[in-house]
């Protein structure tokens, strides 16, 4: 104690207490203490410093909110001196230090009446429960000496042998013949000043890790954006079997930072926390910056690839009902690299948003994929959206060239997606298609729309059919039933272009018909697996082609399901609704 010369008395009016320097300018104390500040000057005296007994003065920068009486959270004041002092600040020891058995000896260095130079008192913390989720009860060390006096409040709590701060005094007992009184613990002030976080040492993250984070949730929490609630963040960083939410609850998105970095065993729950505000910073940087933090949470990749699975890594864009209304839509983006899932985004959207926030979110995703991944965007789809032109969307704002060739794109049922059965069904048939050099075709032309649904799911599960072409789009009440029949047989990959046929009654010269005829040619005998690549290089070739008529796949819509690329569905985990 005999070095500490951060202590320092606090004058503010006719009210004296005890305060600490945290940096060159910064003291701590309690917010009853300079309560009056408006009114009367803040007064700094560090009577020990190598600077004597000059006295600073000092404005109130941040405070904890305190409301006034003594049982009122956030008893905290931050001040700011005049101009820096040339001595070495308080030290923090980590937030458990302060407990033990035997208890661990605590002192602190109040100014109370009559000792103008300071005096010591010797306490011990009564247990780690919290008073109403702010305070640590504290008991006298021995039966006599120096009592929490008035001028106390505001006084660092350090071990007493290491001399760390571990809190501060923020109330004495009521009575003199009662030797106790609270501390703030330095974990809970740090809820009020964020840039005390990163003096407190904590178990998996150092300084410069604590203050990034801190830097980026500020930027997240400047933008005019749409609110991110701290709880919920934190019940999907912590997960399910996760601690509960504190008591007291979280204040600001930094306070429930602040509870995983400090009061969280899993290191890995604030790194999931960074992860899932990164979608509600409205700026490119910070969402990379937030994504990449604290640049260590990457899963190492396998060594090899299993020679079953597909060498897709998949960006997946799922698109559905959010349960709000009508025109509104839940749209999450998520990348994934050895079935190892990293959500991108996740927004509540109206229609007209949808498309803006899916393809800038498909863009940033490609940061989470390897240099030599295959990528595939895979936009999961509800059943009446399947032939959205997704193939056709513009890239990006400065890049009006086709989505669809700039990389291989296919639509995934949502409802098929959702249900465990077919899922199950269609991991089973990729494990027979894996053994097959080519796939057989089956084709739905225009003329046979007429045909019984249910007749066509059994029969396309009986003959083990591996892809079905349609010759007309899925508009009309007709062919939709039938491709709901296809989806319910669990075939793996359908095809049929988005405009429809324009033969007569009797299908002659049947756009159809050719189309189902350039399947066969083109892709009937190819692996199933490689023909999202196949239909990238078509519609590249259609996209390039100049001649008088259009490409014949340059409205070629494919709709691929391999469930192995695409574990763990989004459906699975949580409501869309919210």
């Amino acid at each position: 104690m005999t070095s500490a010369a951060w202590h320092a008395r606090i004058g503010c009016g006719r009210e004296t207490g005890a305060g600490f320097l945290v940096t060159d300018c910064h003291v701590l104390t309690c917010a009853h203490v300079v309560a009056h500040e408006d009114t009367d000057a803040v007064s700094v005296t560090f009577a020990h410093g190598s600077a004597g007994a000059e006295k600073r003065t000092a404005r109130v920068v941040g405070h904890g909110g305190w409301a006034g009486r003594a049982t009122d959270p956030g008893d905290l004041a931050v001040l700011e001196l005049d101009r820096p002092v040339p001595m070495k600040p308080a030290e923090f020891a980590a937030p458990c230090d302060a407990y033990g058995d035997p208890p661990r000896r605590l002192v602190a260095y109040g100014f109370p009446k009559r000792y103008d130079e300071g005096t010591l008192a010797e306490y011990r913390a009564t247990a780690t429960q919290l008073i109403a989720g702010e305070w640590v009860q504290l008991e006298a060390w021995a039966a006599h000496g120096q009592p929490l006096a008035p001028g106390f409040s505001g006084a660092a709590v350090t071990l007493a042998d290491t001399g760390q701060v571990v809190g501060m005094v923020s109330a004495a007992a009521r009575g003199p013949d009662v030797r106790n009184g609270r501390m703030l613990p330095a974990q809970v002030m740090a809820r009020y000043w964020p840039r005390l976080g990163e003096l407190i040492p904590t178990p998996h993250f150092g300084r410069a890790d604590k203050e990034r984070l801190r830097a980026l949730i500020d930027a997240v929490s400047r933008q005019d954006a749409p609110a991110c609630p701290p709880e919920r963040l934190y019940r999907e960083a912590v997960g399910a079997l996760g601690p509960e939410l504190p008591a007291h609850g979280f204040r600001s998105l930094w306070d429930a930072a602040w509870y995983m970095l400090s009061e969280v065993p899993d290191p890995a729950a604030v790194t999931r926390f960074a992860l899932r505000l990164a979608d509600f910073a409205e700026d490119a940087p910070t969402r990379y910056a937030l994504r990449a933090w604290p640049h260590t949470d990457r899963a190492p990749a396998p060594a090899a690839r299993p020679a079953a699975r597909p060498g897709w890594s998949p960006i997946l864009v799922e698109i559905a009902p959010s349960g709000l209304g009508d025109d509104r839509f839940l749209v999450e983006v998520s990348a994934y690299t050895d079935r190892h899932r990293r959500v991108v985004g996740s927004r509540t959207l109206p229609m007209r948003g949808v498309r803006g926030y899916a393809l800038e979110r498909i863009d940033e995703a490609y940061r989470e994929l390897d240099p030599d991944a295959r990528e595939l965007i895979a936009f999961v789809l509800p059943r009446r959206w399947l032939n959205t032109d997704v193939a056709h969307w513009q890239r990006s704002a400065d890049d009006d060239s086709p989505l669809g060739s700039f990389a291989p794109v296919v639509v995934l049922d949502l409802e098929r997606r959702r249900s465990g059965g077919l899922q199950h069904k269609l991991v089973r048939k990729w494990r027979q298609l894996d053994d097959r050099r080519s796939a057989r075709l089956h084709r739905v032309g225009c003329g046979a729309l007429g045909q019984d649904p249910v007749k066509l799911t059994v029969g396309l599960r009986r003959h083990d059919a591996d892809i079905v072409g349609f010759g007309t789009p899925p508009r009309a009440d007709g062919t939709r039933r039938l491709f709901t029949a296809s989806l319910n047989a669990a075939v793996p990959v359908l095809l049929w272009p988005r405009s429809g046929c324009r033969g007569g009654p009797a299908h002659e010269d049947c756009r159809g018909a050719e189309f189902l005829d350039r399947l066969a040619e083109h892709l009937a005998d190819l692996p199933p697996s490689e023909l999202p690549s196949y239909v990238h290089e078509l519609r590249e070739a259609a996209y390039a082609s100049d001649g008088p008529e259009p490409h014949w796949a340059h409205d070629l819509a494919l709709l691929w399901e391999d469930p192995r690329c695409l574990p763990d569905p989004v459906a699975y985990q949580h409501s869309p609704v919210g």
